[in-house]
């Protein structure tokens, strides 16, 4: 009996979390020269609030730092030129003073 008390929570708590997601909005980000790198490289592994979450707070040296920490730490597969892209366009649309 315990243990179809716990299945059915489950299944309930997990219904409940199936459509609470179903209510969220994309996240719409500037559209500006390098959105689609910033949009293909970083959505795969973190929600896109990001950039408007750290506006406040990052000058150029911080979003490449950000950028590399993704890449060298967290082993994000992004290329080169990619990131200069993410860069320049969080730092255009998203830097301190941008």
């Amino acid at each position: 009996m315990k243990a179809m008390l716990a299945i059915s929570l489950v299944a309930m708590l997990c219904a409940a979390g199936a459509g609470a997601g179903a209510e969220e909005r994309p996240i719409a980000l500037k559209d500006a020269p390098g959105r689609t790198a910033v949009e293909q490289n970083c959505n795969s592994c973190h929600t896109l609030d990001y950039p408007r979450t750290n506006a406040p707070f990052l000058s150029r040296q911080g979003w490449e730092a950000e950028v590399n920490k993704m890449i060298n730490v967290f082993g994000a597969p992004v290329t080169a030129d990619d990131a200069k892209t993410i860069v320049d366009y969080l730092v255009k649309n998203y830097g301190v003073g941008g």
